[in-house]
């Protein structure tokens, strides 16, 4: 299933300038399609990291509702909600050029014209390139739990993280995660349920929203009589 991904701190800054990552860079197989996705699509639906404000219906082409994703790991999810919800129009944060590559394919194959892709850390894109009140919704499923709890402290869905976040969110509208780690839902209730400008539309854990399609390996786990847990919070 999709993982978004995990947070990393750079050695490679200044100290003080220094940041969490919202990924840890992971070795993986970039087929040649892949990379000639890569190569020729990117420039038509690809952005470009820059120190400098977004504008995302001159990205898009039109005035239309916009979501945020934070990691699409292969982009078969994101391809799927995106082609299902012509309405909207989705900016895509990924890191892994394998998973760049595969959802630009997608993408290619089915004719999709609402997606957009920065490949660069979420937090820094968050930081230097998006305006506040500038989503309509955001999406984070199944970000990568570091089962350790010595690790907790790397993974993406913390409060600092989330004050930020929720700033890019307009008034009404709304965050969802989802993880199948039973331990990574409880800190993502506390997280949220923390945050003063969010509130749960759910008690605890929500149904599934229909938009969030099953991947295979959350189909294989349900099976299996492993839980997976959505959690849907609207921006105050």
């Amino acid at each position: 299933m999709n993982r978004a991904p995990t947070i990393h701190m750079t050695d490679t800054t200044d100290l003080k300038n220094r940041h969490i990552r919202s990924y840890v860079l992971r070795q993986g197989h970039l087929s040649h399609a892949q990379q000639r996705a890569v190569d020729t699509l990117m420039p038509r639906y690809g952005i470009a990291y820059e120190n400098k404000i977004l504008d995302l219906e001159q990205a898009f082409g039109r005035n239309a509702p916009k979501i945020l994703e934070i990691g699409f790991g292969m982009g078969d999810s994101t391809a799927a909600i995106a082609q299902a919800h012509p309405e909207n129009d989705y900016l895509c944060l990924e890191v892994h050029t394998p998973g760049v590559g595969n959802l630009l394919k997608l993408i290619d194959a089915q004719q999709i014209t609402n997606i957009r892709i920065i490949q660069h850390d979420a937090v820094e894109v968050l930081r230097d390139m998006i305006a506040d009140a500038s989503f309509d919704g955001v999406h984070i499923f199944f970000p990568d739990p570091w089962h350790k709890a010595r690790h907790n402290k790397r993974r993406l869905i913390q409060s600092p993280f989330i004050a930020k976040l929720v700033q890019k969110i307009k008034p009404g509208g709304y965050i969802h995660a989802a993880t199948d780690w039973q331990d990574y839902a409880e800190q993502i209730l506390r997280v949220f349920g923390d945050e003063i400008l969010l509130e749960n539309t759910a008690t605890d854990y929500a149904p599934r929203p229909e938009y969030r399609p099953l991947t295979k390996f959350e189909k294989r786990g349900i099976n299996l009589g492993h839980g997976v847990w959505d959690l849907v919070f609207r921006r105050k």
